[in-house]
This record gives C-alpha cells, structure tokens and sequence, in this order.
C-alpha cells in the first residue's frame, strides 16, 4: 500500500506554498510596497476627474418630503443634482451629532460663476429648519468639486435634538447663463457619538496661539494628490512636491488629533509660457475642510505664469468646545481626525501657459503641539470614522490614500494568516515526529 504523508507535513508544506507564492506573504509585501512607489511618484492620470466612494448606493432624491427616499446615517450615497432643491429623509437618534456632506461635481469645462452653488440644511417634518445648521459653498469662475455640510448639533435644550425623522435639503443655486444639467452629487451622512456621563463643554475657548505657522523648508518629497476627498493623498508635517495643470484640482488629508494645530501653504513655480504677458485672478486656490468636509478656510492669489504662493493661518487648536465658537474657521476644527486640503489651479491660466506642461507644486505642512487627551465619548469615536489612531499616523508616513490603506491593512492580515498557519503546522509537525521517536523507543512499531 502507498504511504500517506503526516497531516503536519502537508500542513507545513502547504504552508510554505503559500508564504513563498505570489500571493502569500511574499505577495502582501509586494503590493504594499507597490503602494509606497505610487505615492512617491506622480502619475499624469491622478486629478482628472472626482473619484466617487467605493459602495455608494445609488438614490434619487424628490422635489418633496412625500416621497423622499431614506438615506441611513453612516452610508455614501450618488444622485445627480439640476437646479432647484432635492430632499432625503433621515433617522435620527437623540444622542449624537450629525453631519450631511454634498459633494457637487461639475464636469470638467462646465460654466459656473460666482453666483452659483449649493446649500445643505436639515429640516424637521414641520418644515422648521434645525438652527444654526445650514452650510454653504460657491463655486467661483472654475468648475472644481464644492462641498457643503448641515449639521445637527447636539445640545441641551435646543431644537431638532429629539429622536425621529427629518429631511435634508440639497439645493443647488444657477445663474442664468450658467451650465444647467444636472451634475452628479456625492452624500455623505455622519454621526458623532455625544459624550458620556458628566457635564459637556458648553462654551468655546476665547483665547488660542494664533501665530503664523512655522513651516518647514526641508527638501520636497513626491506626492501625488488624489481627486477628491475619496482618494486624498496622505501627507504628515513636511515639504511635498506634486504638478498642477490649468483647471485641476489635487486632495490631500492631514491627520490632526486633539490639541493640535495645523498650518500650511502652497506654492506654484515659474510655467512654461505661450504669451509673453498674461494673468489670472484666481489662479491658485486653496481649501481646507474638515473631517466631516466643511469648508474650514480658503485663499486664492493671482498667478501670472511667475512664483506664487498663499499660506493660510495657523488653525485653532482641535478642541470638543470649539463646535459653539461665532468664528466659523474655530467652528470647523471641532473634531480629530483627517482633514482635507484642495489645490486648484485657475483654468484662465491655461491662456498664458502650456498646458501639456504641468506647473511645479510644493505643499509645506506642519502638524504642531502634542496630541491632548481625547474627550470622553459615550461610544468609540474611531468607529465613526472620526480621530487619530495608529491607522492614521502610519497612513500619512507612508502617503497612502484610504483605498490604499484599506488594501495594507487586508495585506497585512493576510500576511498575520499565513504566518499562523505555518506556526501551527511547524508545531504540529514537532508533535508528529516526537510522537514516532517515542514509539520507535518502545517498540510498538514503526511509522
């Protein structure tokens, strides 16, 4: 009769199989590693056209709360948004905050113009709106992705804070001569845990360090910017370089944990010119958004195909308290976790300029002040998709933008599977063998 082979045997050799193939261990590292070379170097493709969430379900929002469709907290969802106003209907719980992000994404060439934009608000059933909860955005000369957030705050003895359904309310403002199809929009519904037991901050901080930021002149390291904020490139406090083309728009995120502040600037090299003069107003612009993707603060400059630059000021410390400030630029620095910096260079520059030759980008980046204790959530904040962790700290080393980093972390589990199983195999192959020796010794037998 033909031998059978030791179970521990076969596990092991199946277990070295698996380490040494292209998709075990060996495989993990090297699409890890895959990752580190592309947010090191700059791909011609990256910025040209918003990457929407992976898994957002599609819906379509209705002209009226009747038939408003229900669009859960914690899910992404797509519509397309024409002038005028879309409704969805929400679940809401008495114990959290809630935050309703719209994305419009005009297409690339689209007029737009100042008097163009979006508004989010939540509405009660009664048609009253949730005060203080409206957000705004506009869209300027360039047809670059806007975002606008409502919000339910929660707090004591105010309205909208009990338990039931509500609507949201996206609408969408056109001027006359401006582009009028409907344009696809990304919703994003939030929900931050309120705090345990005890008394919570009622009150914003009147003093915080305002200085200009000390921002760092080391040598710039590439990375590449993502589309929006789906695929924002990672970056930490540091010098990064990118390319910019007329009318693009590159997304980058910043871990800041509680305590700290952030501070920032961008500059744009000489370009390569088709006219000997030429200008453009708006011709860099920056934005930087919250990690529930209001818009915390902006700056533009002009750019006349010579070295530009804007910095914006230091942000206000990330504090839970923060969220009751009159200054909305304190308002939006309510929350630790990732926030989102949009770069856009002007599309009049594409006048004076070569288009096929991309514009020099440096990002200076620093994250100041030692992270502070986290306030004392009821729930895991982290869970919410809100906070610094190890997660993001090791993202923004490695630049990784959140699918990459989703893709590491599954690598990497892969990986812990793999070594276990040729750790328990390996052991139980040791059992096996003692187990032959000590009945060779007495005589029962041989294997």
């Amino acid at each position: 009769m033909p031998r059978t082979a030791p179970a521990g045997a076969v596990a092991l050799a199946a277990a070295v199989a698996v380490l040494g193939s292209p998709g075990g261990a060996y495989g993990a590292h090297a699409a890890y590693g895959a990752h580190a070379a592309y947010a090191a170097e700059p791909s011609p493709q990256a910025g040209s056209a918003y990457r929407p969430a992976e898994g957002a379900q599609k819906v379509e929002g209705t002209p009226t709360t009747a038939d408003a469709p229900l669009v859960d907290v914690g899910g992404v969802y797509s519509d397309t948004l024409g002038p005028g106003e879309r409704l969805y209907r929400l679940g809401l719980d008495d114990n959290s905050s809630v935050y309703v992000s719209a994305v419009v994404q005009p297409p690339r060439g689209a007029k737009v113009g100042y008097g163009d934009g979006i508004e989010v608000e939540i509405i009660t059933t009664e048609g009253r709106r949730c005060q203080n909860n409206t957000g705004r955005a506009g869209f300027g000369y360039d047809p670059v992705p806007v975002s606008a957030v409502a919000v339910r705050r929660l707090e004591e003895d105010a309205e909208c804070q009990g338990r039931g359904t509500y609507f949201a309310r996206v609408t969408r403002t056109v001027a006359k001569d401006s582009d009028r199809r409907a344009w696809p929009v990304e919703l994003k519904i939030q929900r931050e845990p309120g705090l345990g037991t005890g008394s919570a901050p009622t009150t914003a901080p009147s003093v915080w360090p305002s200085a200009s930021p000390a921002l760092p002149g080391t040598d710039p390291v590439a990375r590449t910017g993502g589309t929006g904020f789906n695929d924002a490139r990672a970056l930490g406090s540091g010098v990064w370089r990118d390319d910019l083309r007329p009318g693009q728009t590159r997304y980058y995120r910043v871990p800041v944990d509680w305590g700290q502040q952030l501070g920032l600037s961008a500059e744009i090299a000489k370009a390569a010119m088709t006219k000997q003069y030429g200008s453009a107003s708006n011709g860099l612009s920056v934005a930087l958004y919250s990690p529930y993707r209001a818009l915390v603060d902006s700056k533009e400059t002009s750019y006349d195909g010579k070295q530009a630059g804007v910095t914006l000021p230091k942000t206000a410390p990330v504090a839970y308290e923060n969220r009751f400030s009159s200054d909305a630029e304190v308002r939006g620095t309510r929350l630790a976790g990732w926030y989102y910096l949009a770069v856009t260079l002007g599309g009049k520059v594409a006048e004076f300029t070569e288009d096929a030759t991309p514009v020099p980008l440096t990002l200076r980046v620093q994250v100041g002040g030692d992270a502070a204790k986290a306030p004392a959530y009821g729930e895991s904040l982290s869970a919410a998709g809100f906070g610094v962790g190890a997660d993001e700290r090791n993202a923004a080393r490695d630049g990784l933008t959140a699918p990459e980093a989703a893709d590491a972390a599954e690598n990497r589990s892969a990986m812990g599977v793999v070594a276990g199983a040729g750790f328990g195999a390996g052991a139980l192959l040791l059992l096996v063998l003692g187990g032959w020796i000590l009945l060779a010794r007495r005589g029962r037998g041989t294997p």
